[in-house]
């Protein structure tokens, strides 16, 4: 049997007409830049997150970039992040000129260790990331309190984490301003690129508006130096109609990640845990073992997907060697790295293709 890691096509199959029927009015009515579509969708996100604002914009990416912009973040600054997540929450604050400071993460969650943060934080010190990893929030409490403290911003990156929540709260609406990314994987995911800013902050609002198209309030009139940053009217038709269904997709995720869960104990696999607190929406499914490559290895064999969020934490890749971190730094960050694998979760995989990858998985850890 063939299990794929993702597979997008049935997702569309299972909504096709709705789909369709979007594209087509975009397409007919020829408002392919910020059409009204646009303003429906992001007046639909900001009622499912709970937030006064969402300003659609060109990728997950852009959004930490603007919003981090629009939080003063410049040349000399520096943004504490955690080492094990995606490029682009550092790679935007490289961007800005402002320097990322590296933190290591909590072992069983994946998330930035709130207890390690307020030791990295210096003179420079403009904002905190918080990661909310694979679809669980991060601990955001304490974060916010040493925000509050030493007056920083907190700029969510909830790219994979879009309908989690954090006690009463959605992610990306917890800090002074929330990132999604709209990539065709995600749980809410486009034909392409796109993202979101939520926040519930007007100034920050308008910075964020300003800035997605090259600075200006008035067409051809720029107080700042912005960007082309604007979600695309097809993607935002696209979008809207998957809005309808991210909800009952989380829930089946969480009943497919609740069968992993009791399949797996007993093992030597460190399954994902799920603070009391958290709602998790289970982006990835992410298991550590000790012998990752020869689990890879019988995955491949059976044909089953799998993935690696992420084999190399953000302190050690390449292009920060100039920034002195070395291996040993991040011993959590490195060790996870070492020892990670995604297993295939989406609402559309069936009940055999899950037993079958229960069957392979545990066929293997059960080998001595």
């Amino acid at each position: 049997m063939k299990v794929p890691l993702l597979d997008l096509k049935r997702q569309y199959q299972s909504i096709k007409n709705e789909i369709d029927g979007a594209v087509f009015r975009v397409l007919e009515g020829t408002q392919f830049i910020m059409g009204p579509e646009v303003k429906a969708f992001e007046e639909n996100v900001a009622k499912h997150c709970g937030t006064k604002y969402a300003i659609g914009v060109a990728s997950g990416t852009d959004a930490l970039l603007l919003s981090l912009r629009a939080c003063g973040v410049s040349s000399g600054d520096e943004v504490i992040i955690p080492a094990f997540t995606f490029f682009a929450t550092a790679g935007v604050v490289s961007r800005l000129g402002a320097t990322p400071v590296f933190v290591d993460i909590d072992p069983d969650t994946y998330n930035i260790d709130p207890q390690l943060i307020e030791k990295k934080i210096g003179k420079k010190t403009k904002a905190i990331i918080p990661v909310h990893l694979f679809g669980q929030c991060v601990d955001m409490d304490p974060i916010l309190e040493i925000a509050r403290k030493h007056n920083l911003k907190v700029v969510e990156d909830a790219a994979q984490a879009i309908g989690a929540k954090y006690k009463d709260k959605k992610a990306g609406t917890i800090g002074d301003l929330g990132c999604f990314s709209f990539f065709p994987s995600k749980n809410l995911g486009g034909a392409g690129d796109g993202g979101m800013v939520v926040t519930n902050d007007e100034s920050l609002t308008d910075l964020v508006r300003k800035l997605r198209v090259h600075g200006a309030t008035q067409k051809y009139f720029h107080s700042m130096v912005g960007y082309n940053s604007r979600l695309d009217t097809l993607q935002a038709a696209i979008l809207d109609v998957k809005l309808r269904y991210l909800d009952q997709w989380s829930a089946k995720r969480n009943e497919k990640a609740k069968i992993y869960d009791r399949a797996f104990q007993g093992l030597d696999i460190i399954t994902p845990k799920v603070e009391k607190f958290n709602n998790h929406i289970y982006h990835q499914y992410t298991i550590a073992v000790k012998n990752r490559d020869g689990l890879k290895e019988h995955l491949t064999k059976n044909q089953i997907g799998w993935a690696i969020y992420y084999p190399l934490p953000l302190h050690l890749q390449e292009c920060y060697k100039s920034l002195g971190n070395r291996k040993g730094d991040l011993p959590v960050s490195e060790k996870r790295a070492d020892g990670v694998i995604s297993l295939p979760i989406f609402p559309e995989l069936t009940q055999l293709e899950q037993e079958f990858v229960i069957a392979s998985v545990t066929d293997f850890c059960s080998k001595k």
